[in-house]
């Protein structure tokens, strides 16, 4: 049998640092819609999601209210998770953009290279455009 464990609020402030992907939980109207995601810390409790127009942005724009599921799977027997529950807040702040794309240029320079650099419509007709969202927390698991 397997021991779940409560983790501290130190050990998923170590999780959330060191694993920057989850799973991101979204729904609308009724229909639920899970992509994996990175995340960017700014802090105890924020959360920055960087990402491009799509199903999720819809979803999110019409129901902010997401969860978050971060893991660390060692094996079957040996693993830890958070989830973080809350609403997210769409970046329209010219200030507030610019500095989330400086936290996110300096913890993972890599990223932002294809968003910017490609510009491309999928098959439903939408560009490429880079959105940023913030997670307000409501409850931390």
């Amino acid at each position: 049998m397997l021991d779940v464990d409560v983790m501290r609020t130190k050990e998923i402030q170590d999780l959330l640092e060191q694993v920057g992907y989850g799973h991101l939980g979204c729904a609308f109207e009724g229909r639920p819609y899970v992509v994996t995601m990175q995340y960017y810390l700014d802090d105890a409790s924020t959360i920055y999601l960087f990402t491009t127009e799509g199903q999720k942005t819809e979803y999110m724009d019409a129901n902010p209210r997401v969860c978050l599921h971060v893991e660390d799977v060692q094996d079957r027997l040996h693993w830890r998770s958070v989830v973080v529950s809350g609403t997210v807040e769409r970046l329209t702040q010219p200030s507030k953009i610019d500095r989330v794309m400086a936290l996110v240029k300096t913890r993972n320079p890599t990223t932002l290279s294809p968003a910017i650099s490609r510009v491309w419509t999928d098959a439903m007709g939408r560009s490429n455009t880079v959105v940023i969202y913030r997670i307000h927390p409501t409850e931390v698991t």
